[in-house]
């Protein structure tokens, strides 16, 4: 399984927040400082504001802030948040669904480390994220 690339910025963008509680980064410092596409940026923070995610300050001082402590996030919130289909039915092969009536030979070996991946992406919150990572 491969995370989109919504999915890795929003990851991305909740750990740059999350590492600095004190200061609140407004969308340009935040698309200067990951390299992500403005635009992109404006409407990936909207998405996240609906989550319940982040929460938007307006004025000179304003910015993006956690709408709840870190470690109340998960990544599994995150993913959601932006759409990732955690339980993808894509064939791993790329020969399209892969369900239990309709599989590929990899199918029935995979739904373990699917399972056990689902269950990190459940468990691992972003403040676990954030005092682990060394770069994003």
């Amino acid at each position: 399984m491969k995370l989109n690339t919504t999915s890795k910025y929003a990851i991305r963008i909740l750990i740059l927040i999350a590492k600095d509680s004190i200061n609140k980064y407004n969308a340009k410092k935040i698309s200067e400082t990951l390299n992500i596409p403005y635009k992109y940026l404006t409407k990936l923070m909207t998405s996240l504001t609906k989550a319940g995610l982040i929460t938007s300050q307006r004025g000179r001082e304003g910015g993006y802030i956690l709408s709840k402590d870190s470690n109340k996030i998960f990544v599994s919130d995150i993913l959601t948040a932006v759409n990732e289909s955690i339980e993808k039915k894509e064939c791993l092969l790329g020969a399209g669904l892969c369900t239990g009536t309709n599989k590929c030979g990899l199918h029935d070996d995979w739904q373990k480390p699917k399972s056990l991946l689902l269950q990190m992406f459940e468990k691992k919150s972003l403040k676990t994220l954030t005092e682990q990572a060394i770069k994003f």
